[in-house]
């Protein structure tokens, strides 16, 4: 009997002129676009200069700006003003004044003051562009002043980046973006198909049959979750043909995770059918839980970051787990013990929500 149910729902999907473009169209944008706008890296800073000192240090300090890749040189001004209006205009985001005898404070050894200004409209992209400018600027007054004395500067520190060495955002995103399309298809799909069978009344025919409630759940599931495998094999297809992104840790690791978010979004999917008589209440219920779990898995930001009473919240959403799972096996080659609470989080919200999908269902209408 599930046999003939899943098969029905098979061709019901097929037959539907719009559902199979888009397990295509979906996970090939999100994959190959995505990545590329969700970048969370600070480059293309617009930077003008304010030379007061027009000396050949002070231009020398003005051409390591130039050249560096953070920053986009918008050119030198007369006056601080003259900078500020170029802020105003959001042309530029940094101003960098140089003062009067820069070069005359530096030979006799004293640390001249450098103003930096940043538009901090954006929080993180003004913090990060001063932050960028003080390194320069520290480096160019360090490097000047050891010449000055006969000193050659020498390389105090050095850094290793561990599992991501290029600092490459988008290898870090991926492995999120697929729990994106986890919760998009496994989780709207399903609860659409219900209640469009509900408003076009086909539901009824099922509910006057012998089919039990689980054997009709079950056969609503298991093609999404099929659908839910399949997709996420085209994610891991793509993050090796257009980034040259393969999981470091075991793929079958990434497997077990994504088939448990498929039962959990799933039986979240069929919950809001359950209780929704229009396809119009459905849409919004879920959408509303969907961008409150994104915003709060630490998709975007991290965890750590957010206040205390957003960290405890985030315990109870079961993307928050996956996302750090998927991170753990996929960049940095995480095993099963490394990941094992993550697991166990998810068996656990995977139990909840299909055990609540069957009971929830009703054969019988008010």
């Amino acid at each position: 009997m599930i046999g003939a149910l899943i098969r029905k729902e098979f061709i019901q999907f097929r037959r539907n002129s719009f559902l199979p473009k888009l397990v295509i169209v979906f996970p090939i944008m999100v994959m190959c676009v995505m990545p590329w706008v969700t970048d969370m890296e600070v480059d293309n800073i617009g930077a003008v200069v304010v030379d007061n000192d027009r000396t050949p240090v002070s231009g020398r300090l003005t051409e390591r700006i130039a050249r560096n890749n953070h920053f986009v040189f918008k050119g030198l001004r007369d006056s601080y003003n003259g900078a500020l209006e170029d802020i105003e205009r959001s042309s530029a985001d940094l101003i960098i004044e140089i003062p009067r005898y820069y070069e005359r404070d530096l030979a006799r050894g004293a640390v001249p003051s450098v103003l930096v200004a940043a538009n901090a409209v954006n929080g993180m992209k003004g913090s990060l562009g001063a932050s960028y400018a003080a390194s320069i600027i520290t480096q160019n007054v360090s490097e000047l002043a050891g010449m000055s004395q006969g000193v050659t500067p020498q390389a105090s520190f050095s850094t290793l980046s561990l599992y991501n060495k290029h600092l490459d955002y988008k290898r870090f995103m991926i492995p999120a973006l697929m729990s994106i399309l986890m919760m998009m298809l496994c989780g709207f799909l399903p609860a659409l198909n219900i209640v469009g069978e509900k408003e076009a009344g086909t539901i009824e025919q099922i509910n006057v049959t012998p089919v039990s409630r689980f054997a009709f759940i079950l056969a609503k599931l298991i093609p999404y979750w099929l659908i839910g495998v399949l997709v996420l094999s085209v994610c891991l297809v793509l993050a090796w043909i257009v980034y040259g992104i393969t999981p470091a840790g075991n793929i079958v690791l990434i497997y077990v995770c994504s088939l448990l978010l498929a039962l959990i979004f799933s039986g979240m999917g069929l919950i809001v059918s359950n209780y929704s008589d229009t396809m119009q209440q459905a849409i919004f219920v879920i959408w509303f839980f969907v961008v409150c779990m994104m915003l709060l898995s630490g998709l975007f930001t991290p965890i750590s970051s957010m206040p205390d009473w957003a960290q405890t919240l985030t315990r109870f959403i079961p993307v928050s787990y996956y996302i750090d799972a998927m991170r753990t096996v996929f960049l940095r080659g995480g095993a099963f013990s490394d990941i094992a609470p993550q697991l166990l989080a998810l068996c656990t919200f995977a139990l909840i929500m299909d055990v609540w999908a069957v009971i929830s269902y009703r054969k019988t209408s008010a």
